[in-house]
């Protein structure tokens, strides 16, 4: 059953055919066999999701009206606070924290009657592309444990591949959902900037930061969609819209007469073979369903990396300063309140946080906030604008997920430009505050690992990555004859 897909679960739970505290039981099961390899979680709420199932499997034996995946589990990033468990969003600034409020997302997935099973490792304060910036250890590729689960949202990702959770809740600043899913075979979904809320999100950095749904399908990735979307009151930043039908798109995959633009700027110099070849293979497909290929030109995408380096380390430098030992974090040291900031500040981040606080700081003092923010800044509005002119020829924009299959662990750990360079295709989507899904495109020749393909909407339209994601993961399925995960370890999970 843990091998199923989330919407294939909800319907056996429906079906009478398992209870949830089965269910939940067979997921906590799978996560004491692997996650001593994997990592993939920092805690284990195992009485409290036993908990929840059995209040689930109570209420429907009574006839209550429950959510559409009522008693599936859902792993947690661990930067959504949850109310009295431990949140530390990967660092040990936080360590021991427990909340004491629920965020918008997760009241959400409790109310749609959605089993939290724990919370899932993460590159610290979401600082990074792999998982390897957890003050807690770096979580494992289940593909390749020697290789890296993409980031900052590796241990979603993770989960998901190592079967411990059908579902879980990832955030993208600049590619944290989608790069992942990418890496890792999966599926994962960059929402409209203001789409989900983000109340309660830990935040890294506030105009780019975005809540999202991780799962095994583009379908369940819908459901999870619906179930935390929508506006929200106490995020000033919610756009008050209905939902997308996103749900109804995921099931309707006929994408003939649809134009999708190849954005020429994110192919060729730097991207592995393999995965190009598997992008240009989907594009086939896509040919063949009836959609139109076209290509597009985004000319300021060359300066998006730059740009998002200037923009998300400054904020992340005002996010962060509220970690002072005196109003939130742990507190070591002693003597002035500046001294004791100052050895707490040390002790509590780790060198990855440290560098972009520094480097934020400095882009935004008196006499370079102009000439590195404020041009930063500039530059994401001309992004935007190139994507607003893409959209006049096509209704999707594509493009491989990230240049390279995951890499092994430590191999990039020294070279901070390297490693930024896995965002290359996914920042500019978060720049424009648009939206964008991953889906599994095959497996690269050089290494038979997962390559994904990117696609791309406008804003509020993300029921078009649905429709498009759905279609070509049908064409896929039936290629392939079976899941894309069918052909990686499970890791114990027969």
């Amino acid at each position: 059953m843990i091998e199923k897909s989330a919407h294939e679960m909800a319907a056996a739970l429906q079906a009478g055919e398992i209870t949830s505290v089965e269910l939940v039981t067979a997921h906590l099961n799978q996560i004491e066999r692997v996650d001593k390899e994997v990592h993939a979680f920092l805690y284990v709420d195992k009485e409290g999701a036993l908990s929840q199932a059995a209040d689930i499997d109570k209420r429907r034996s009574q006839g209550a009206k429950l959510g559409p995946l009522a008693g599936v589990p859902l792993a947690l990033k661990d930067v959504m606070v949850q109310k009295g468990i431990p949140t530390t969003c990967g660092s040990k600034m936080l360590e021991g924290w427990r909340p004491p409020y629920d965020s918008t997302v997760v009241r959400k997935l409790k109310e749609n009657d959605v089993v939290i099973l724990g919370k899932t490792n993460m590159d610290e304060f979401a600082m990074g592309s792999s998982t390897e910036n957890s003050a807690y250890g770096p979580t494992h590729n289940p593909w390749d444990l020697t290789r890296i689960p993409g980031g900052s949202g590796g241990g979603s990702s993770a989960s998901l591949a190592a079967f411990e959770a059908p579902l879980a809740i990832g955030t993208d600043t600049g590619g944290s959902i989608r790069q992942p899913a990418a890496v890792t075979g999966t599926v994962g979904v960059k929402p409209t900037y203001g789409g989900v809320s983000r109340y309660g999100l830990i935040a890294f950095s506030s105009s780019l930061d975005q809540a999202g749904p991780c799962a095994r399908t583009v379908l369940d990735a819908a459901y999870l969609h619906e179930a935390i979307g929508g506006y929200d009151p106490m995020d000033s930043t919610s756009i008050n819209a209905p939902i997308p039908a996103v749900v109804a798109a995921a099931k309707n995959a006929d994408v003939k007469g649809l134009k999708i633009g190849v954005i020429k700027e994110l192919q060729g110099d730097g991207y592995q073979p393999g995965v190009l070849k598997r992008f240009n293979e989907s594009l086939e497909i896509l040919a063949s369903l009836g959609a139109e290929i076209v290509e597009v030109s985004c000319k300021h995408f060359d300066y998006a990396l730059a740009a998002y380096y200037l923009i998300a380390p400054s904020e992340c430098s005002s996010n962060l300063a509220r970690f002072d030992a005196m109003r939130y974090g742990i507190r070591t040291g002693e003597g002035s309140a500046e001294d004791v900031m100052k050895a707490t500040r040390e002790i509590g981040f780790g060198r990855e946080v440290k560098r972009r606080i520094i480097l934020g700081t400095y882009a935004l003092s008196s006499g370079y906030y102009d000439a590195y923010y404020g041009s930063a800044q500039k530059v994401r509005t001309l992004i935007s604008r190139d994507f607003a002119g893409a959209f006049e020829k096509a209704d999707v924009l594509v493009s491989p997920t990230a240049p390279t299959t995951a890499f092994k662990i430590g191999e990039k750990a020294n070279d901070p430009i390297a490693m930024y360079l896995n965002d290359i295709a996914t920042i500019p989507t978060n720049l424009a505050g648009i939206c964008g899904i991953s889906v599994p495109s095959g497996l690269a020749d050089e290494d038979n690992l997962p390559a994904g393909f990117q696609i791309m909407a406008p804003a509020m339209k993300d029921d078009r990555l649905y429709n498009v994601g759905s279609a070509l993961e049908a064409a896929l399925l039936s290629r392939w004859g079976k899941p894309i995960l069918a052909n990686a370890p499970l890791l114990g999970a027969r």
